[in-house]
């Protein structure tokens, strides 16, 4: 399947309420900076990350943004601003994955709530999905958070039977377009407090009596040379190991070329980020891991607790407890100012999550993972 490899459509769409649809338009030369247009758009995104969840926690500044726009050998991206009145009021973004038949895509529709309930947002998701089928894409996903401050409304069961979402006006607005509810995830946060170092020294204590075959081995990115082929499996196997209930992710295939393509786009985006891995002393192989991450230039931002695995032949032994409770504490000595750490993991993923209520770590909200094919 041919696909472009950035924004190529330049006829602006007419939209509802004066409004018009662009594509955005990336600078020319992959080292400048952001222009005028992508500091708004990602004004626009941040502020409708707010409004939806009421945190900041995944808020990027314009220049982390840009690093993420543009195409590359794993992803086909697409993205649309609206734009009423000389001022951008919604955002849009399509991520065509390119692994197995290049046939699933992520989309994202925002529009703030000053410009909700004009029809400007069906009318954004209808050309955004038009784009998904031209391009072959045959299964669209979304992710959504969910809130009901009231306690009034009616609840979606997820169909894997773990978890629950309020139907709040975004669900009703997916359910509408023909997404089906695939699976719930949890967010979660741990509060850094005067006894939280002292307590996982504890539980990783506790977790090395069932690991005396592993040592624990990390590094910040780039990810060293010796560690590349193994951390590559990892992350392949992070895509097929994981509770992915029915979405149909495609699986992902990594290798040390892909990781040091990914180090080096974390790298641009300003970010620190640590790796902390169990390695099996008798074969060298790395058996689990744990990724942490923190934009370098704002230290007292929350901090993301990014990909989590053990790998399913070598589960038993506590190594998920182990390289968390390991990889947290040598953060807090390297980035003692960020207040938490906040991660996502699907509500059916217990034994994870059962890891994580131990160490401290607490739900804040719960994220609607929905699907639609393309028929």
């Amino acid at each position: 399947m041919s696909i472009a490899t950035e924004n190529t459509e330049n006829t602006p769409i007419a939209l509802p309420a004066g409004a018009t649809l662009r594509p955005l338009e990336l600078p020319a030369r992959a080292d400048a900076g952001p222009t005028a247009l992508i500091r708004e758009y990602a004004e626009v995104r941040n502020r409708s990350i707010l409004e939806t969840t009421g945190r900041e926690d995944d808020f990027l500044t314009p220049e982390a943004l840009l690093t993420g726009l543009r195409s590359t050998a794993q992803r086909t991206r697409r993205q649309w601003y609206v734009e009423r009145d000389g001022a951008v009021i919604g955002c849009a973004a399509l991520d065509v994955l390119l692994d197995g038949a290049g046939d699933t895509a992520i989309m994202t529709v925002a529009v703030p709530q000053a410009s909700a309930g004009q029809g400007i947002g069906r009318a954004v998701y209808e050309h955004v999905e038009a784009t998904a089928r031209a391009l072959g894409v045959t299964r669209l996903q979304h992710w959504a958070e969910h809130h009901d401050d009231a306690g009034t409304l009616p609840v979606l069961e997820a169909p894997t039977g773990f978890g629950s979402i309020p139907a709040d006006r975004s669900a009703v607005f997916l359910e509408r377009s023909g997404f089906t509810l695939e699976q719930v995830e949890r967010a979660s946060a741990l509060v850094w407090e005067a006894g939280t170092a002292d307590h996982l020294r504890t539980l990783h204590a506790a977790a090395r009596q069932h690991a005396s075959d592993y040592r624990i081995v990390s590094w910040s990115l780039p990810t060293p040379a010796e560690h590349r082929d193994g951390y590559a499996w990892l992350k392949s196997r992070m895509s097929t190991d994981v509770p992915d209930a029915e979405l149909g992710t495609p699986e992902e295939v990594w290798d040390a070329a892909r990781v040091i393509e990914q180090d080096e786009r974390i790298i641009r985006r300003g970010w620190s980020a640590l790796v902390t891995a169990a390695q099996h002393i008798g074969t060298g192989e790395l058996c689990a891991f744990n990724e942490l991450s923190i934009a370098a230039d704002e230290p007292t931002r929350s901090t993301h607790q990014w990909d989590t695995l053990v790998l399913a032949e070598h589960r038993g032994h506590r190594l998920g407890m182990l390289v968390k409770t390991a990889g947290l504490l040598a953060w807090r000595e390297r980035h003692p100012e960020s207040p938490r750490v906040v991660t996502y993991n699907a509500e059916e993923n217990r034994p994870m999550l059962s890891i994580n209520e131990e160490i401290g770590f607490s739900p804040i909200a719960y994220e609607g993972a929905w699907k639609k094919e393309l028929v």
